[in-house]
């Protein structure tokens, strides 16, 4: 490096004493020498960004001065480049460890999840170097006030600026690949998992009932159009208490993607390839691709409100339906979810209209959990092995949302109270007709044309990407703390 800075000055002074044809000739030399010497020096500070990240400045022993460039990423917060500094130093503690003959499965794992963070500082830290090399030389050459040096000087403000545009695109994925639009503790379940949906009339009486009948059409309509990803899912009634009037009490579905989940399988998408930021529009519909059947209707989980005047009344009611959206547990997997000595099962008569089998044979099927106390009762089917598997589905479906829930508190890693975490109990929606308006109380949007949103098949699609988005933000604000 030394000599190279030698030699640029050097070249300087012969283009001084040139002229003409030979003036030109020395330019060209002056320019490779000056950009060889750029590529040792920007080499240089890329090798020892990372290995001294870090030095104490002695006029100040609590003040940590960082040679990385991540500073230059004025969008991302000092708590978010602290975070992606430690990312980068266990990636290099991994590779150490690694080579030293540490497991390769466990340690292999862990290197994978930090490779592309890792792969964005080294980008970070070669930009950096090499415009910390440019301003260098850009005060050294106007320093010399040598009116020659003009197009030198120009030369690096442009090449300064090309180095100051690729920063965004880096920092918005490196964002990206801190805070992914999926919680990554969570994106097997959202992208994989089929669902099991409770749907229950609340306060409201019949009126109450026949909006639970819409809702389930609803939800039904959606699940044959696969969740807007393009392809058909399985929807099955697990159990249906109906009224006379064509309302429904209480209601269970088992929505299932066919063991496929999202359409196109998971992957990151919050940046584009040419590094452009993509439409809100074409990010929400990637999301929706690739949500499987529980990712995509886990925000329904809460109290809908109806407000309308009922067809037997000239007043304005307000009614509501409770919905428990639950990840379902695969066949092959509940007989470990639920062990023999924790289930209490009662087989009994069915109750209601039905054929011969009613009353007459012992084919209704209640199965209780008892450490929980979570009861599921099923009479659908003739066959008492059918109701026992559907109830033994529905059982484990709750036992296990109940467990993660829990597991969640004690974590102290619940979701935001403005996402909600299931709780029937919680308003999450209003639909109203004499307005014409559906609104939405945690992401604050509404839309016009109640009927239609509730029949084409398109409603829970309108909101949750609106809801993913907050669920991401909330991730962020906790890191930020």
């Amino acid at each position: 490096t030394s000599i190279l800075t030698a030699t640029v000055a050097a070249c300087r002074l012969a283009a001084k004493s040139c002229t003409g044809r030979r003036r030109n000739i020395q330019q060209v030399v002056t320019n490779r020498v000056f950009l060889q010497h750029r590529t040792c020096v920007a080499q240089i500070h890329h090798r020892n960004a990372f290995s001294t990240q870090a030095s104490i400045d002695k006029k100040d022993t609590e003040q940590i001065i960082y040679d990385d460039g991540l500073d230059q990423l004025t969008d991302l917060s000092l708590a978010t480049q602290n975070r992606i500094r430690s990312m980068k130093a266990r990636h290099d503690e991994v590779l150490r460890l690694l080579h030293e003959g540490g497991d390769p499965t466990s340690l292999g794992k862990e290197m994978s999840a930090l490779r592309e963070m890792s792969a964005y500082c080294e980008k970070v830290a070669e930009i950096h170097a090499e415009r910390t090399s440019l301003e260098d030389l850009l005060e050294e050459t106007e320093a010399s006030g040598d009116e020659d040096s003009q197009d030198m000087i120009d030369e690096i403000k442009d090449e300064l600026e090309e180095l100051k545009a690729q920063l965004q695109p880096l920092s918005r994925k490196m964002h990206k690949s801190l805070i992914p639009v999926l919680n990554p503790d969570d994106v097997e379940e959202l992208t994989s998992s089929d669902a099991v949906i409770d749907i229950r009339a609340g306060t409201g009486g019949d009126e109450a009932c026949l909006f639970a009948a819409e809702i389930m059409a609803g939800y039904e309509a959606i699940a044959k159009s696969g969740g807007d990803g393009g392809k058909s899912w399985d929807i099955e009634v697990l159990s249906c208490s109906t009224t006379d009037l064509g309302g429904v009490k209480e209601a269970s579905l088992a929505v299932s993607s066919r063991g496929g989940g999202g359409s196109y399988g998971y992957e990151s998408f919050d940046v584009s390839l040419d590094d452009k930021p993509e439409e809100e529009e074409d990010i929400a519909q990637k999301l929706l691709q690739q949500l499987g059947p529980y990712g995509f209707f886990q925000y329904e989980s809460g109290v809908h409100r109806v407000q309308r005047v009922p067809v037997n009344d000239n007043k304005l009611q307000t009614s509501a339906v409770a919905v428990g959206v639950l990840p379902a547990i695969p066949e092959s997997q509940v007989s470990n979810a639920l062990p023999p000595t924790e289930l209490k099962i009662d087989v009994m008569r069915a109750s209601g209209a039905g054929g011969q089998h009613v009353n007459t044979t012992e084919s209704a099927v209640r199965i209780t959990h008892i450490p929980t106390g979570i009861m599921a009762y099923m009479q659908e089917e003739r066959s008492q092995h059918k109701n026992r598997s559907k109830a033994m589905r529905l059982v484990a479906a709750r036992v296990h949302s109940l467990r993660k829930q829990q597991a969640l508190q004690e974590r102290s890693n619940a979701r935001s109270s403005l996402m909600g975490g299931g709780d029937r109990s919680e308003r999450v929606r209003t639909y109203n007709f004499p307005q014409d308006r559906i609104t939405d109380h945690r992401c604050k949007v509404s839309v016009q044309g109640v009927q239609s949103w509730l029949s084409d098949g398109s409603l829970v699609g309108k909101f949750a990407p609106h809801l993913y988005k907050m669920e991401r933000d909330d991730r962020t604000a906790a890191l930020e703390e």
